[in-house]
């Protein structure tokens, strides 16, 4: 009865970190969306100073569009760092009763927020340096595949778990190509070279770069998703829904060129695609990985 007890203590534990793991990303992935509103309507110095936004906590006689934006993504972000912290701080209190993992891959965590801050400070202070603002974008998906992954670990219930062999270095391959493509087109929209190169012809090898990337990359995600779907009929949804956001990225992709970058909807959602996608692919790492993984 107490060993009974235990483990149904130890449940409810991993569950409800799991669940509050889920949260974090939500407002992570928000994060990244905010992050990309601030860059397409050109708010990322609507603060001058930071951490503080003119001097005070809340702007009210700046407020404008513009200033809520940087200010909202200055918000969020310290959300996300107070949860790291709470999660972090939990999981070393519970350790006895959590995957022996989990409270290392929580304090990486919170050390990427604390470095995610830093760039996000560096941005401010050293106004929008494009190599700077790339490195924002891609600790905020490496913090997002972690986050995902860890919640996947903590739901999977054993019965679920199957014999890894070659998946997770397969979805792990494709998660890394995508993170890649994702870098390639931070480097090309902190430049803005792809307006540039629709206005008057200039930058266009990256935009070119981001779109064979694009085509090689889309392509194994696609093929991948069509062997997982066949081959782990358990994970078939997270493959389907993998295939399903590739393919609005394209789409996404080549309306935003279409419509010259003039619809700034479009463009957040294709980095909303991104992030999403990074999540599901992370996901699948997990769910194919080995057995110290989960337990």
């Amino acid at each position: 009865m107490v060993l009974t007890a235990s483990l149904e203590s130890s449940r409810n534990r991993r569950e409800g970190l799991a669940a509050f793991t889920a949260h974090l990303l939500v407002a992570l992935i928000a994060l990244v969306v905010v992050g990309g509103a601030t860059r397409v309507m050109e708010a990322g110095l609507a603060c001058p100073d930071w951490p503080l936004c003119y001097g005070s906590f809340l702007p009210g006689r700046q407020m404008n569009l513009q200033v809520f934006l940087e200010w909202f993504h200055r918000l969020d972000a310290f959300v996300v760092g107070m949860g790291l912290l709470v999660l972090t701080g939990v999981s070393w209190l519970w350790r006895q009763q959590l995957p022996r993992w989990f409270p290392p891959v929580a304090t990486l965590a919170l050390a990427l927020v604390a470095v995610q801050a830093g760039l996000g400070a560096l941005t401010v202070t050293l106004l929008l340096p494009f190599p700077v603002v790339t490195a924002h974008l891609l600790t905020a998906l490496l913090l997002v595949a972690l986050l995902s992954g860890s919640t996947q670990a903590l739901w999977l219930p054993p019965q679920q778990r199957q014999s890894s062999g070659v998946w997770p270095w397969l979805a792990g391959a494709a998660a890394l190509l995508v993170l890649a493509q994702c870098l390639l087109g931070g480097l090309m929209a902190t430049q803005w070279a792809a307006g540039s190169c629709l206005g008057n012809g200039d930058g266009c090898e990256w935009l070119r770069l981001h779109r064979l990337g694009a085509r090689a990359v889309g392509l194994i995600v696609l093929l991948l998703a069509g062997v997982w779907s066949w081959r782990r009929p358990s994970d078939r949804w997270l493959a389907l829904a993998s295939a399903l956001m590739v393919l609005s990225q394209i789409a996404l992709g080549v309306l935003s060129l279409r419509l010259s970058l003039a619809v700034p909807a479009v463009t957040i959602a294709h980095q909303l695609g991104a992030a999403l996608l990074v999540a599901l692919l992370s996901a699948l790492v997990v769910r194919s990985g080995p057995e110290l993984i989960h337990g």
